[in-house]
């Protein structure tokens, strides 16, 4: 099927870019399109107006301030798997988008697209949602930012106003030596999450000192399993922690649908959890 018909624009500035949102009232932004252009195909989404955001000047790349990661919102995917500093500052990123689709998918795909679309099974608001990520976004009254607990307002809906622009994500690194995993199942490589787990550590004489733990693909948004977090610190880093720590995700309120069962997703999620957590504690104290 070919798209509905549209208007395309293509703007140089956020500023124009938000001028255009302003004034056209059904128009959808073009990121990397590796969601948006197959349902204009389908039909699934219909827009009079679509705005091209790849001539947008400043809204790629990526600062190492020292205490986080600043990332353009329309910085690719395969340049997070490549760059120095993601791998240096947040190794768990490069190890997730290797679940993203396919290599040509993730060489168009952004990061800010993938936390607009905001589907429940994308591994990028997994892991913005472990790290406590901030959004900062752009509209006709100037910026705002916007935790990233406050980002999913929905299914697929974010705190994104009609009008307005996703332009950077500040992503808090952790200490180095920091241990991290991610554990994801999905039907087939390149699909989406059924259920994927990321977990960040920090180990201290054999004890977690600080534990981040999300879900995705369970529910409509990432889910933080804050009681598991709090019960670890404190604890061994072993297997009887970490099994606890995946009984509380077997608690979740986990979704139903076409594929699998809600007690399904709990049962993985639980399993994946553990996987995660082992995978954090053999990393935690090395060079990453």
């Amino acid at each position: 099927m070919k798209p509905a018909p549209f208007t395309y624009h293509d703007p140089t500035s956020a500023a124009e870019a938000v001028a255009l949102l302003g004034a056209h009232e059904d128009a959808k932004l073009l990121a990397g399109g590796q969601s948006l252009m197959p349902m204009l195909n389908m039909r699934f989404v219909v827009a009079d107006h679509v705005i091209d955001l790849n001539g947008v000047e400043g809204l790629a790349g990526i600062n190492n301030t020292g205490d986080a990661l600043e990332i353009g919102a329309m910085t690719r995917q395969r340049d997070l798997m490549r760059d120095p500093a993601v791998a240096a500052k947040a190794p768990i990123m490069p190890e997730a988008l290797e679940w993203v689709g396919h290599f040509q998918t993730r060489n168009r795909g952004t990061i800010g697209g993938s936390l607009c679309h905001l589907d429940p099974a994308a591994e990028l608001p997994c892991l913005m949602a472990a790290y406590d990520a901030v959004l900062t976004v752009e509209g006709p009254d100037g910026a705002r930012e916007v935790p990233f607990t406050e980002w999913p307002l929905a299914y697929m809906i974010p705190n994104l106003g009609p009008d307005e622009l996703l332009t950077k994500v500040t992503v808090p690194t952790w200490a180095g030596g920091h241990g991290y995993g991610f554990s994801e199942f999905a039907r087939r490589h390149g699909d989406f999450a059924i259920v994927a787990v990321a977990a960040l550590l920090e180990i201290d004489g054999g004890n977690i000192s600080r534990a981040a733990i999300s879900v995705g693909g369970a529910d409509v948004k990432p889910i933080r399993l804050e009681e598991a977090e709090s019960a670890l610190a404190g604890q061994a880093a072993g297997p009887d922690a970490f099994k606890a720590a995946g009984e509380v995700a077997r608690q979740i309120d986990a979704m139903s649908d076409t594929y699998v069962t809600s007690a399904y997703r709990q049962r993985l999620a639980a399993t994946l959890v553990e996987r995660a957590l082992d995978k954090a504690a053999q990393r935690a104290g090395g060079s990453a």
